[in-house]
């Protein structure tokens, strides 16, 4: 299902500071420092790129969609986490994405109803969280296998990894693609002509890249 693999550091509940205390504070930094850097979601394991494609074409719509992922990931891990030893493991999956979808549903329908305009430049991409492998990932390699609390630091790494790569492709490509930053003019139009290719998908490739 994912191509995640555990880190030696993230293994389940090995440490015996975490056994005694409930919290390694030492541990959470290292998989906070892997999640969100060390192993990128997008940049370092190639994770989630249908949507760093789809709607990095500007800086406000990828800061929306990074928000969008970050919630449904630290809720459905948090939540998951809490009911992994209740969670038998010839239903895993199916639990793991019906928790997943009820977050998705629920950050879809507050773009509905309060960012209608965002929701529908978005389009179908919040929906398809449910199938993203990172949320996906991050549910079977570590939410299912760790105590919540270091769940919901996994989480949070993932979703920023995301958002930050997400974030920089966007403004690259709304600043070259528009002359703008979250819409504001930052390159005359009296002397910078727009490159149009930055608004289509080859130029998500060549900022990726």
């Amino acid at each position: 299902m994912s191509s995640e693999k555990p880190h030696p550091s993230r293994d389940a509940e090995s440490c015996g500071a975490c056994q005694n205390h409930g919290f390694c504070e030492g541990r959470g930094l290292a998989v906070f420092k892997e999640g969100s850097w060390t192993s990128n979601p997008v940049a370092i394991q190639t994770l989630g790129i249908c949507p760093a494609l789809a709607v990095t074409t500007r800086l406000e719509n990828s800061l929306v969609m990074g928000g969008a992922m970050i919630f449904v990931v630290m809720g459905s891990s948090f939540l998951l986490s809490l009911l992994r030893h209740w969670t038998p493991r010839r239903v895993r999956l199916i639990a793991s994405v019906a928790v997943i979808a009820t977050f998705v549903i629920i950050i879809d329908q507050f773009l509905r109803a309060f960012y209608w305009d965002m929701s529908r430049q978005l389009g179908p991409y919040v929906g398809l969280i449910i199938t993203n492998c990172i949320v996906l990932g991050r549910a079977e390699a570590f939410a299912m296998q760790n105590k919540p609390q270091l769940a919901i630091i996994d989480a949070l790494a993932a979703g920023i990894g995301f958002t930050a790569i997400l974030a920089i492709v966007g403004f690259f490509r709304e600043l070259l693609g528009e002359g703008t930053v979250l819409g504001f003019t930052v390159l005359d139009p009296q002397w910078y002509t727009k490159n149009l290719v930055m608004v289509l998908a080859p130029g998500a490739f060549v900022v990726m890249g």
